[in-house]
């Protein structure tokens, strides 16, 4: 028996079996709409309108499985000891839950930080959460946040990250046992530091909410804050400008130029040669065009990252055989594949328009990286909005490219 905050895996397989018949009604259609096409020498109108259903039944399905997968993989958070918690950590969470949270109780508090058991953060007001929360909010985040599940993800405990990148390799080369060895040139390297800023969320519950002994005030703090923190930052990995935010990966410079010609910290796109749009005819070369202009070093852990409109889009494409190039998670409810990468949707990816760079395709584990600053904060505020306590949570999050050459974009346009 299942709890409202469990997930059977019976809930998980009635999603998958959905999903596969929706996909298999959907290639049905489509071939009757083909048909229809070459016999009368137009598209009939209602199977068009049954294939727009069914490309916006298979997108619901397909994030539904992810939402289910994704609560299936939650751990039940509570209050009750974690397997190897220390006995500080424990009188920490019991005095930040029960005391802090639950009653606005502070005193506790002030005094086991005073102990400095929470050395890694900062003094500027509210509490340092309970390391299970924080780590609890991190692996919620993954849920929400589409470009940290593929992403690099360090934590740090100072205010930069720093990381060291050669641009270019030392000379080298083959030589006998005897033979004597030319001086090599010095390789040369670039700093990376990954822009880092601040996220605030002010979730609120009403007391007597904090007051039921039943309710999960954890698990309710740590969703509520991933949901908050995860939709912000989904946003700024994609188009944040770098100030007092992570650098999103669309507002790097780019270049048509390839890996030996460009310059270090500029991505290559490839053009579609159409304004806003796929070529006409053979519009999956793109697609392919895309994936081998990285190189097989990155190809190995690639992923396509694009909103759900691409996606929808791309479900019609059809290889020379006449076979569909996406396919739908249903291998151990994974995620979605096209050309047999992973397709990674990210709605604050742009719709497919003029010049639109709508289309990221590349390793993001090794080329882009995000940094998280050990020691989130809560203030707990019962004054501002009565009869409502609000919990002001800040958490410093980073991001940016570290290796230009592991990540791609297709542009929609002319060039």
């Amino acid at each position: 028996m299942t709890t409202k905050n469990q997930v059977s895996a019976f809930e998980v397989k009635a999603a998958v079996d959905q999903l596969g018949e929706a996909f298999h009604e959907y290639k049905v259609t489509q071939k009757q709409a083909e048909t229809e096409q070459k016999s009368h020498g137009k598209s009939d109108g209602l199977l068009e309108e049954k294939m727009t259903r069914l490309n916006d039944d298979m997108s619901n399905l397909q994030g539904k499985l992810d939402r289910l997968q994704a609560a299936a993989n939650r751990s039940n958070m509570g209050t009750a000891a974690n397997e190897g918690e220390t006995a500080e950590a424990m009188e920490h969470k019991q005095a930040f839950y029960q005391s802090y949270v639950r009653k606005g109780q502070e005193h506790q508090l002030d005094k086991l930080e005073e102990k400095a058991l929470n050395i890694t953060t900062d003094s500027d007001g509210g509490y340092a959460v309970p390391e299970t929360l924080d780590n609890g909010i991190d692996k919620l985040l993954r849920d929400v946040s589409p470009i940290r599940r593929v992403a690099n993800v360090v934590e740090i405990g100072s205010a930069n990250y720093k990381k060291l990148i050669a641009t270019s390799g030392a000379a080298s080369g083959w030589v006998a046992e005897g033979d004597a060895r030319s001086e090599t040139s010095s390789p040369t390297f670039a700093e990376i530091v990954p822009p880092l800023g601040e996220l605030y969320a002010n979730p609120a519950a009403t007391q007597s909410m904090l007051d039921d002994a039943y309710f999960n005030v954890e698990q309710w703090l740590a969703e509520e804050l991933a949901d908050e923190f995860g939709q912000k930052e989904g946003a700024a990995f994609i188009s944040g400008d770098g100030i007092n935010k992570p650098k999103g990966i669309l507002v790097y410079n780019t270049s048509t130029s390839d890996d030996s010609a460009r310059a270090f910290g500029t991505l290559q796109y490839l053009a579609t040669g159409v304004d806003g749009d796929f070529a006409a005819s053979d519009p999956a070369d793109a697609l392919v065009d895309l994936i081998y202009s990285l190189r097989p070093v990155y190809r190995s852990g690639a992923a396509f990252v694009m909103n759900t409109n691409m996606v929808a889009t791309i479900r019609k494409f059809k290889d020379a055989d006449g076979q569909y190039l996406w396919r739908p998670g249903l291998a151990d409810g994974g995620p979605a594949t096209l050309l047999g990468y992973p397709v990674i949707e990210a709605e604050d990816m742009p719709d497919m328009a003029s010049d639109s760079m709508s289309i990221a395709f590349g390793n993001f584990q090794k080329g882009y990286t995000i940094t998280d600053r050990l020691g989130t904060r809560v203030l707990r505020d019962p004054y501002s909005n009565k009869p409502y306590v609000h919990f002001y949570t800040t958490k410093r999050v980073g991001g940016g490219v570290v290796n230009s050459e592991a990540i791609k974009l297709l542009k929609f346009g002319l060039s």
